[in-house]
């Protein structure tokens, strides 16, 4: 078993109050034995890009068609306003994840550095500052000199933790071309959906009005799955996830179809 599942089965039993499973996945043995298998899963760093590019992409790809719809401007105007806008925020969303990923992977960077140099040129202040943090924390004088002794005592360690307890930094470990490019693949594949009967009707004779039907029902569903898949980071309860994706996108698709029906004079 790897630290990872491990993990799973930890949060589990909290979750359902099991004393007995907790017990197991807390065993040293079990977690010795973990820490040697453990390999780390490198899909798992890019989950939430994922959950959340696809999520995006179902609501605002659907706003698109019911806005469209509701002002009665036909399927071509659906495919058309769909595809620029699925290919557009698209895009959009997965340079915005690219310069955030490299923004804060260069600002960890720069903030290493600095840290380095410190902890090589000033040692004494490092350890001082590393000594007021641990008592600020609560811990004892005398917990607090050997935790500061522990720490400096290898530069790299010292340097990490002066990162993560002084500055309060973890580094991220996603690459930021690949966030890129699953936040992309997500919000096209999940935001292609709502367009899917749109798209087939171009191939095949669609019943006039089951194409929005269709769309909707579609939407709904993945809106659900998606909402439910967002357990994966936040941990909450699939159930509850799922029907709150369903409403706030429900509700978005609502207003563009009030907004399109509103203005759909102006269509023509």
């Amino acid at each position: 078993m790897s630290l990872t599942r491990r993990l799973d089965q930890a949060r589990k039993a909290y979750a359902t109050g099991n004393q007995e499973a907790s017990a197991q996945a807390h065993d040293p043995e079990r977690i010795a034995q973990a820490a040697k298998e453990e390999h780390g899963r490198a899909s798992d760093q890019y989950i939430g890009n994922m959950v959340y590019g696809g999520l995006d992409g179902i609501v605002t790809t659907f706003a698109v068609v019911s806005g469209v719809a509701g002002a009665q401007l036909g399927s071509r105007v659906v495919l058309i306003m769909g595809l620029a806008n699925l290919l557009a925020d698209g895009f959009s969303m997965a340079v915005g994840s690219y310069l955030s990923a490299k923004s804060q992977r260069e600002y960890y960077e720069r903030e290493e550095a600095r840290e380095a140099w410190e902890v090589e040129h000033f040692p004494e202040g490092e350890r001082a500052e590393l000594l007021e943090i641990y008592r600020g924390q609560g811990y004892s004088e005398q917990d607090a000199q050997q935790l500061v002794a522990v720490q400096s005592r290898v530069p790299e360690r010292w340097v990490k933790a002066m990162m993560i307890d002084e500055l309060g930094l973890m580094n991220d470990e996603r690459k930021p071309l690949v966030s890129a490019l699953a936040t992309f693949l997500a919000f096209g594949v999940a935001g292609s959906i709502p367009l899917g009967a749109y798209l087939a009707g171009l191939i095949t004779s669609i019943v006039p009005g089951t194409a929005f039907q269709t769309s909707l029902g579609l939407s709904a569903v993945a809106l659900f799955a998606l909402g439910a898949a967002k357990v994966f980071i936040t941990e909450r309860n699939f159930l509850k996830s799922g029907t709150e994706m369903l409403v706030v996108g429900g509700l978005a698709a609502g207003v563009a179809y009030v907004v399109g029906t509103l203005l759909k004079g102006i269509g023509g």
